[in-house]
């Protein structure tokens, strides 16, 4: 979204840092949210957001103290949702002894704009944000040949052009592999806007919606919007393949890329290697 992996940032190392005390048990948590009224993942003082919902809940369901800290795989943006986020939590071992049952309280719990839906013991080495090999998100379109459905508004960006899905994918090959995506990244001091591009696909489904997967080893802040964004400007035709290989290949921030909004991304899926790789 190394860099920060994610489409927004990430935790701080030092949430992290407890992982190697042995008198703390790691456990991982599948979460999904519908991110139209958060303020993002990260607490943000005043703001309702993702990981202060869920912190607060968590703690409540397990009788602790005071709210746990979580790690999550990326940190996304406000009105960004989540079908895949991953999540882990350091815990004394005898604060979480049935997770079935605390899996059933926190889905009573919790807000009906926030699930978890697995919890499970950690292996070893296992770091929701670092271990992380890709992540993989979808941004979904109701262009100009669609009819727009009310139902899907809150995870659907409509666009008032048509889009051409083969152009689209023609100049999303443009851009897969390793490459300074400067020019889609709000840069932040400090850190690089080197990313693998992995995955970066184009299909209209059967209700005629265009969706595009992007899937890279890390993002930088606000790059899957705009690369989605360049996308358009192609697809559409008001641009041309050429026009994206010079932004590109600039690396640098261009007032004339359209950043798209939130509501259409998704996080959809975290990799992460084979159990024996973690360490």
């Amino acid at each position: 979204m190394s860099g920060p992996p994610t489409e927004n940032s990430t935790a701080t190392p030092a949430a992290s840092a407890t992982a190697s005390d042995q008198d703390l048990a790691r456990w991982r948590l599948d979460v999904r949210y519908d991110g139209t009224d958060f303020s993002g993942w990260a607490i943000q003082r005043g703001r309702r957001t993702v990981q202060g919902e869920f912190e607060l809940w968590l703690g409540r369901v397990l009788s602790l103290p005071e709210p746990p800290r979580l790690v999550c795989a990326g940190r996304t943006d406000a009105g960004v949702h989540a079908r895949g986020q991953v999540v882990h939590v350091d815990l004394t071992p005898g604060a979480l002894s049935d997770p079935v049952a605390v899996l059933r309280r926190l889905r009573r719990a919790l807000p009906p704009d926030l699930a978890v839906t697995a919890i499970q013991r950690a292996p070893a080495g296992f770091d929701a944000r670092f271990g992380a090999i890709w992540r993989r998100y979808c941004y979904r379109i109701s262009d100009a040949s669609t009819v727009p459905d009310p139902l899907r508004r809150r995870d659907t960006t409509s666009i008032p052009r048509s889009l051409d899905v083969e152009r689209l994918n023609d100049a999303a090959q443009t851009l897969i592999g390793l490459r300074d995506f400067g020019a889609f990244c709000k840069r932040r001091e400090g850190a690089t806007t080197v990313r693998t591009l992995l995955e970066l696909t184009a299909l209209r489904g059967p209700d005629a919606r265009i969706e595009i997967t992007v899937r890279a080893d890390a993002f930088c802040h606000s790059m899957v919007r705009c690369l989605v964004g360049a996308l358009v400007e192609v697809g559409s035709g008001r641009r041309t393949v050429d026009w994206l290989a010079d932004l590109t290949a600039a690396a640098v921030r261009n007032s004339e890329l359209p950043v798209l909004p939130a509501r259409g991304l998704t996080l959809e899926e975290v990799g992460y290697p084979p159990e024996h790789q973690l360490a």
